[in-house]
Parts: structure tokens; sequence; C-alpha cells
């Protein structure tokens, strides 16, 4: 019974130390995280204060691709995939040789058994 509450002791302690290592990683991280935003934050409040240039507005316009020519683009992109897929061919799987090393796996074990049955005299 003795080893029993001293095995649950040392799960105990165990547990409590991974999980306060973990604690104190997650704060630790957190606190970067932090400071990380309070630094940010301090240098773009001081990059604005210093001067204020003229803002003005730029618009930048995406050139629009016609319809037409979209589906065009797009049927050419899907008939090569088409095509590329057609001449695809699944890969054959091969069959195994034997399942001579499984069975004489199992085999070997089994006569371990037997084995260990027969020293313990329960045949």
């Amino acid at each position: 019974m003795a080893e029993f509450m001293e095995g649950l002791n040392i799960t105990a302690l165990g547990v409590t130390v991974v999980f306060a290592v973990l604690t104190i990683l997650a704060l630790v991280l957190y606190f970067v995280g932090w400071l990380e935003r309070r630094l940010i934050e301090r240098e773009e409040t001081a990059a604005p204060v210093s001067a204020a240039p003229e803002v003005r507005e730029i618009k930048e316009e995406k050139p629009a691709i016609p319809p037409k020519d979209l589906a065009v683009i797009t049927a050419a992109i899907l008939a090569y995939t088409a095509e590329k897929a057609s001449q695809l061919r699944p890969l054959p799987f091969k069959r195994k040789v034997s399942d001579a090393w499984r069975l004489y796996g199992v085999q070997s074990s089994m006569e371990e058994v037997e084995d260990f049955n027969y020293e313990l005299g329960k045949w």
C-alpha cells in the first residue's frame, strides 16, 4: 500500500510541475505579446505627430477583364486540366508476395506463450 501511495504522490507532483511550467510559459508569451503591442502603438503615435503631410486621394483602378475574355481563359484552363487528368493512369498496386513473415511472427509469439504456460505447470 505504501508503494501505491508513493506512486500516487509522484504522479500528482509530476502533473503539477508540468502544468505549472505550462502556465509560466503561457504567461511569458502573453507578456511578450502585450509588450510588442505597446511598442507598436507607441511607434504609431510618435510618427504622425512629427509632420502632417498633404493628404491626396489616389484611386487605383484595376483593369477589368471583359466577360468574354474571362470565359475564354477559364475554358482554356479547364480544357488543359481535363486533358492532364485523362493522361494520368492509376498505379497498379502490387499484391503481397506472401504472408510468411506475419505468420512466422504469430507462430513464434504463440510458442512463447505455450512455453511460458508449460513452465508454470498450466498444461
